[in-house]
Formats: structure tokens, C-alpha cells, sequence
């Protein structure tokens, strides 16, 4: 029986299970342990189940020296020091696959939204300046027929993909291994959709120059990591009609203080990081999140793992 430091409740029955099993304690609070309470928490621990919140840097990793598994619920570990954990011998599982559906789902629904300004709409029968029938009233554009540019063709990018087929559009995208450029994507789409990994690489990726390129009519939709737009230059970029609108479910910083710039940014929508908040995959997370943990645990290989790849290559003396 192993000692497991859970960072927050997740959805279902999976920690139960994990209870089962092995000796669990849970961060019982709404926000994430602080750093320092982390290290604190997870000091003894052989298990750890982190969300994408949590930063598990290469200081927690060498402070706790008992530890043996990380298990990420996230599709992405840019949270988590993947190398260091490589160099201890530690598996670092995560989440891919079962969150994919409804990720594309809210992608779609962001980019209906923002094109045909339901969200205005409905600030506008709220506030009672919903008069008549008007035949200029929230004029949005079209979605059928228009270009999407995806930007990542990985398992999300291509779930939005085949939605975007139903609706007629023609898709271009561009990845590390095919596709078109960046440059000329941007140039060519109506709806730019973001769905890459955040990496140093990718970092700031869609900027003042990438913004710039986009038609003005054109909406910039992201449903990754906010780290990949430069939120100055959206807001810039929304503010002088460089580009007609955007909707976000992930920003940077994350979340976004009050008073800042992007807060009073004109065609905007904002989501706070929910676009896989459907019951169905939530709680499919956090049945494989556990099931990687209890594998790993039992020394035993995890249904996914992020670097499995890495811990099977002999490292040289």
C-alpha cells in the first residue's frame, strides 16, 4: 500500500478505487495547493495526481525522493518538468483520447458563438434593448461555405475537422509535419482554431505579426493553452479591427486578473477553461488519470504515458 497526495476531488468514482487501494489524502480546497504546500503534501508520497494547474517543476520532483509515479489528469504536461521526472525514472501519465469530443464540441460552439454574436444577443434582451425585429440588429457572417484553419492536427484538430465537414467549410491546417504554413494559413482563413501543444517553440506563436496577417473579418478561436496567443497583441488587435473577433476558453495569464486589458477587449468571448467540462469526460479523465496511477504504482505499464518512450531508451553512462 502506497501513499498518494491527490492536488483536488475529481469527478465519478475513480479515487474511490484509488482509496481501495492505497493511502490517500486529497486537497480538499477549490484552488490548487500553493507551491510550497505541494512540496509539503507530497514529501513522502510514492503517487502523485496532479492537475494541469499544479506546477510539478524539477524542485518537487527531487524533493520527493520516495516518489515513483506522476499521473497528470491533462491532456497536456506542459505543467510538469517531463525531463527531470525522465532522469528519476518516473512515469508521468495523462489524459489524451477521452477528452476529445468534447473539446471539439465546445470549439464549435465557441466559433457559432462569436460569429453569430449570441452572447451580445443575449446581453441585449437582458438589459431590455431588444425593441423589434430589426434588419440590421447583431449582423454576424456566415459559418457554412468559410475557410477554418487548424492550427495542430493532432486528435482534437482533427475531431473539429470533421465537424467542420457538416458545415461545409473548406479546412486547411497546418502541423509539424504537414499541412501549409503558418503565415499563409493565417492569410487564407476565416476561423483560425488553435489546437497545439504549448511549448517553448509554440509560445506567443500567434502575435502582432501572425495577427496582423488575418483577414479583419476573420475570429481567432483557442481552446489549448493560452500561452500560445500574445494577449497584449489580441487585445491591440481586437481594439483597432485588425481582426473581427475571438473566443477563448484558456488565456494567458489564466485566469485573467480584474483590470486587465483583455477584460474591456471589444468581440470577445471568454470561457474559463472548460471546453472538456462535460460530465462524460471529466469523469472518463479521472478514471484513467487513477488507472495510470495504480498501474504505475503496481510497476506495471500505464494505459498512457507521456514518456514512456523516453524511460524505455537506454540513457547513455
Amino acid at each position: 500500500m502506497a501513499s498518494v497526495f491527490v492536488t483536488r476531488r475529481i469527478p465519478g468514482d475513480a479515487l474511490e478505487r484509488l482509496a481501495a487501494e492505497h493511502r490517500v489524502e486529497i486537497w480538499e480546497g477549490r484552488l490548487q495547493p500553493s507551491h510550497a504546500k505541494l512540496l509539503e503534501k507530497a514529501r513522502d508520497v510514492q503517487g502523485l495526481l496532479s492537475l494541469l494547474t499544479d506546477r510539478i517543476d524539477r524542485d518537487v520532483i527531487a524533493s520527493c525522493e520516495k516518489l515513483r509515479v506522476i499521473s497528470n489528469y491533462a491532456v497536456g504536461v506542459d505543467n510538469v518538468d517531463i525531463e527531470a521526472a525522465t532522469e528519476r525514472g518516473i512515469p508521468v501519465g495523462f489524459t489524451p483520447d477521452v477528452l476529445t469530443e468534447a473539446t471539439a464540441d465546445a470549439t464549435f460552439g465557441l466559433l457559432l458563438a462569436c460569429a453569430r454574436r449570441v452572447v451580445e444577443g443575449d446581453h441585449v434582451v437582458r438589459a431590455g434593448r431588444w425593441l423589434t425585429w430589426e434588419p440590421t440588429l447583431l449582423l454576424g457572417q456566415d459559418v457554412h461555405g468559410k475557410t477554418l484553419g487548424i492550427v495542430g492536427l493532432g486528435r482534437i484538430g482533427k475531431a473539429v475537422a470533421r465537424r467542420a465537414e457538416g458545415f461545409g467549410m473548406d479546412v486547411i491546417h497546418t502541423s509539424g509535419s504537414s499541412g501549409v504554413p503558418l503565415d499563409e494559413l493565417l492569410e487564407r482563413a476565416d476561423f483560425v482554431s488553435l489546437h497545439a501543444p504549448l511549448t517553448e517553440a509554440s509560445r506567443g506563436m500567434i502575435d502582432e505579426a501572425g495577427l496582423r496577417r488575418m483577414k479583419p473579418t476573420a475570429i481567432l478561436i483557442n481552446t489549448s493553452r493560452g500561452g500560445l496567443v500574445d494577449s497584449g497583441a489580441l487585445t491591440r488587435a481586437l481594439e483597432r479591427g485588425w481582426i473581427a473577433g475571438a473566443a477563448l476558453d484558456v488565456t494567458d495569464p489564466e485566469p485573467v486578473p480584474r483590470g486587465h486589458p483583455l477584460l474591456e477587449a471589444p468581440n470577445l468571448i471568454l470561457n474559463p477553461h472548460v471546453a472538456s467540462a462535460s460530465i462524460e469526460a471529466r469523469t472518463a479523465m479521472a478514471d484513467l488519470a487513477v488507472e495510470n496511477l495504480l498501474a504505475g504504482l503496481a510497476g506495471e505499464p500505464m494505459p498512457k504515458c507521456f514518456n514512456a518512450e523516453a524511460l524505455a531508451t537506454p540513457r547513455a553512462p
